[in-house]
């Protein structure tokens, strides 16, 4: 039986006209929101990770920044963390929608949330100079395109089955780690079924009920 993520690879084929997904890859996908410190920490210490031993080589990572927001009747967004968030959620969205390219709009995402760790979140716009992006997300901002991205967000996080309890809100083939997102590098590589696997899954040990359970709770943002 083919996985979630190969179907969601096949959607997104639809949908946009490309596979942009290697088959045999696992799905990574993470709802999160820009200034949740948890979704922060979660990116720059735990996410980070796809960088080291060849992880990317056999995932496809979906960066969702809509996280608990809420979609008011007058089609505006109000952010758990306030008008920043709304504004930073939708140039994290348009960044990815720019440079489509997972380690291009990762890096940026990186050096934000690095930013927002160390509370200066005044600095973001030097992130694309840092990372070599032109601001062409800016422009999408500006155009009001990013809010469109931000309802698409706003839909396929309301559509999560189970619901989100909190952010982040991680997935591996669109199993949700509920507690145990921190330890996604053990849920990907056990996922895996390709031949090619990195380094970073040798010492790994296969998945079993033991540890399955062993669910340890780290500080989060619930959804309201």
């Amino acid at each position: 039986m083919a996985s979630p993520g190969f179907f969601t690879c096949m959607l997104l084929a639809l949908f946009i006209g490309i596979w942009p997904c290697h088959a045999q890859n696992v799905t990574l996908s993470v709802y999160y929101e820009t200034l949740c410190p948890y979704c922060s920490d979660f990116i720059v210490n735990h996410l980070v990770k796809l960088f080291h031993s060849r992880l990317f080589s056999i995932v496809n990572l979906r960066l969702v920044p809509w996280g608990n927001a809420v979609l008011q009747s007058d089609g505006s967004f109000l952010c758990q963390h306030g008008p920043d968030e709304c504004l930073l959620n939708t140039i994290e969205a348009c960044t990815i929608s720019v440079y489509p390219n997972e380690e291009q709009h990762l890096s940026f995402i990186l050096c934000l949330e690095r930013l927002a760790s160390a509370n200066e979140l005044n600095e973001w716009l030097n992130c694309f100079n840092t990372i070599g992006l032109a601001t062409v997300p800016i422009d999408c901002y500006k155009s009001g395109y990013g809010n469109v991205l931000e309802n698409q967000y706003a839909a396929e996080t309301a559509q999560l089955d189970p619901p989100h309890k909190f952010v982040p809100w991680v997935l591996v083939d669109g199993q949700p780690l509920q507690e145990d997102f921190k330890n996604f590098v053990t849920y990907v590589c056990n996922a895996y079924k390709g031949e090619q696997v990195p380094e970073a899954c040798h010492p790994l040990p296969l998945m079993n009920n033991s540890l399955k359970k062993a669910t340890p709770s780290y500080p989060v943002c619930y959804a309201n």
